[in-house]
């Protein structure tokens, strides 16, 4: 039998095409994937988002890492030792800036110093909104209830002295994701000048990726812009501004702190008297505040995921958190 199968085995070698491999050449066939991983930078991402960005104009170069990963929301976020040495280890930094990642602030100085550090709330061509105030937005009010969300969300939305105050939900506008994805690149390209091209060319095909889902996301929600309604925390106004949208207000003005009695029986007032015919909850913060507030109306209630903490981490997440922000409000607000 043994025999036999060697005979078989035999003239199957002899029919086989000989490949003509130099023997210098096997190694770097096997290694080649290897080196291509060795040779690209350190690059780390704080939020899904950015991640997204950045991966996508460093496919074919490397896989950046993500500080904020699965459903953790940066509002929330204590860094842990895995991150810190991530940090320490990064050619490149790439983060929002002190305003949405408070977190990162201090570990950067201190960990982050060797680094390349981007704050992408500085990209050239980016548009800036103040953040909202009084009315529906913020409760006004001196007592301690309020008093630490008012703090919390000047913090979250970027209170520089020097330049104003801002909202740092930048990335919710496609034309901001085009001003990061340059700044990104010029980043990138600078670091590690060896795969400028393959950077440049990547931007390329982001930046028309990019234009093209702003004109998919300006037409499905037309038919709907006009009706209004209610989010959990104000996090949308740059896809607002962006298409035209009309929000009614916003539950609690910062995720950290939980809205007192007073506050949801406001918003649900309002949801009463604007005919509000959605209130989005976020999936990271607790629904029940969504169902108090729309109870007794003939409001309707869905999810929005501004931060994609629902989302797989990759390139294609930019484009799935933004097509899923506009079915999200298209589908609620066309059947209420």
């Amino acid at each position: 039998m043994r025999r036999a199968l060697g005979s078989a085995l035999q003239m199957l070698a002899l029919r086989m095409p000989v490949l003509s491999i130099p023997a210098l050449a096997i190694p770097a066939l096997l290694f080649a994937g290897t080196m291509r991983a060795a040779d690209a930078p350190v690059v780390v991402t704080s939020i899904k988002p950015i991640h997204s960005l950045v991966s996508s104009i460093m496919q074919g170069v490397g896989e950046p890492e993500l500080i904020v990963d699965g459903a953790a929301s940066p509002h929330t976020y204590s860094l842990k030792p895995s991150n810190a040495k991530a940090l320490q280890e990064a050619k490149v930094i790439f983060w929002v800036g002190p305003g949405l990642e408070a977190f990162l602030e201090k570990p950067l100085q201190a960990l982050g110093s060797d680094a390349s550090i981007a704050a992408l709330d500085d990209a050239p061509g980016l548009v800036k909104l103040p953040f909202r105030e009084g009315g529906a937005f913020e409760p006004h009010d001196d007592g301690d209830e309020h008093g630490g969300a008012e703090a919390a969300h000047g913090a979250e939305a970027g209170h520089d002295p020097d330049h104003g105050a801002f909202d740092t939900h930048l990335w919710l506008d496609p034309m901001n994701a085009k001003a990061m994805a340059a700044m990104i690149t010029t980043t990138l390209v600078a670091a590690d000048p060896a795969n400028a091209l393959t950077y440049q060319a990547n931007a390329k095909a982001l930046d028309d990726r990019l234009t093209a889902l702003d004109k998919e996301i300006a037409a499905a929600v037309a038919p709907v812009k006009d009706k209004p309604f209610i989010v959990f925390h104000d996090a949308y106004q740059y896809f607002e501004h962006r298409y035209g949208i009309r929000v009614a207000g916003s539950i609690t003005v910062s995720p950290e702190t939980i809205p007192g009695a007073e506050r949801v029986s406001e918003i649900h007032r309002k949801v009463g008297e604007l005919g509000a015919t959605c209130v989005f909850a976020e999936p990271q913060f607790e629904p029940r505040l969504v169902d108090v507030v729309i109870e007794g109306t003939r409001a309707k209630s869905g999810v929005l995921d501004p931060e994609a903490a629902t989302l797989k981490a990759g390139p294609d997440l930019y484009f799935t958190l933004m097509r899923g922000i506009a079915e999200s409000m298209k589908d609620c607000l066309s059947n209420a």
